[in-house]
């Protein structure tokens, strides 16, 4: 029987957007642009406890902090190209400026996007489009990820240790590489579980999916699992809250203060961080007040501060020294991370 978790219910009732709007005779590329921000999410949406969440937040805080408006859409299980290209072309054509999509499975919608309404300021996340009106804002999730390794290969107990990824995408292996780098280098007798949801993006969301992997591998004694997975990952956050003695890891935004997790967070070991939060906010900053867009690529690491694992909860402190003895050795070039998974 196929089961939905208490997430689900809450990620499909956040997450479903609704947006109309009607497009007059010409472009608004060639007319007023003073509605705001224009943001397509990724599968999953607001309210997936995890990347399209940390979008959101530096979505609502440009909206604060600039005094502008804004419009927000999703995309759905089985969206293609078109159909995220519509989306980009609708928030377009409705007068918004800038105009951002969350996730790579924008990219070629926002190739076409960009190339069709010049005079737009486009951002894409998690990709690089190469266009003189494009930002893209990529990150070193694989640093992160690395730390997230070091923290599970001194806690894990049963040296078996999972990651769950969204899809088998080069994303999102570079969050396993890393992973799996930090763990190894970290731990060499721990091995390592790897599963994917789904080979497409809706793998994202998917939290009954994600918790029955998490349930399968708490069965064969892994006690640490990290999960890159949007609100699939949430799944597998609740399944191991629910046994005693296991640990998860979050991904993208702080995972222990997230709402929608806090009956969970005491099982939460700690976050690999990824601040598209930040990303998003500097982008708009860029176009609405300094009149300046960013464009090109706009890389986050750790030397930057655009990754990092987070301390709340206190689970880690007392492996903090060894943690931060590895991001020393990551920015000063002493560790070279891997950048994708290749088990």
């Amino acid at each position: 029987m196929r089961r939905v978790s208490t997430i689900a219910v809450a990620g499909i009732a956040t997450a479903a957007l609704a947006f109309s709007v009607t497009a007059c005779g010409s472009s608004s590329d060639e007319g007023s642009k003073d509605k705001g921000i224009g943001l397509a999410f990724d599968v999953g949406g607001r309210g997936d406890h995890s990347f399209n969440d940390s979008a959101a937040k530096g979505f609502d805080k440009a909206k604060e902090d600039l005094g502008i408006g804004g419009k927000e859409l999703t995309a759905k299980d089985g969206d293609t190209d078109a159909d995220r290209y519509q989306k980009l072309a609708d928030l377009a054509d409705a007068g918004y400026n800038p105009v951002i999509g969350v996730g790579y499975a924008y990219t070629p919608a926002l190739a076409k996007a960009a190339k069709k309404y010049p005079n737009t300021d486009f951002a894409i996340v998690d990709s690089v489009v190469e266009a003189k009106n494009v930002a893209s804002i990529v990150f070193t999730e694989h640093e992160s990820s690395y730390l997230a390794g070091v923290a599970a290969g001194l806690k894990t107990k049963t040296d078996k240790v999972g990651f769950i990824g969204g899809t088998n995408s080069a994303l999102i292996k570079k969050f396993a590489g890393g992973f799996e780098q930090g763990l190894k280098d970290t731990n060499p007798k721990a091995s390592l579980d790897v599963q994917w949801v789904d080979s497409t993006p809706k793998g994202f969301g998917m939290p009954d999916r994600g918790k029955d992997i998490a349930e399968g591998m708490l069965s064969k004694d892994v006690d640490v699992i990290y999960s890159a997975a949007g609100s699939s990952g949430a799944g597998a956050i609740e399944a191991t809250a629910k046994k005693k003695g296991t640990w998860s890891i979050g991904v993208d935004g702080d995972q222990y203060f997230d709402k929608g997790l806090q009956n969970y967070k005491n099982s939460i070991l700690t976050s690999a961080l990824k601040q598209v939060d930040g990303g998003v906010y500097d982008f708009v900053k860029s176009v609405v007040k300094d009149k300046k867009p960013l464009t090109g690529v706009q890389v986050y690491s750790l030397k930057k501060g655009g990754v990092d694992v987070s301390y709340s909860g206190g689970f880690i402190d007392d492996i903090k020294p060894k943690i931060e003895e590895a991001k020393k050795k990551i920015i000063d070039g002493k560790i070279k991370v891997v950048d994708t998974y290749k088990g």
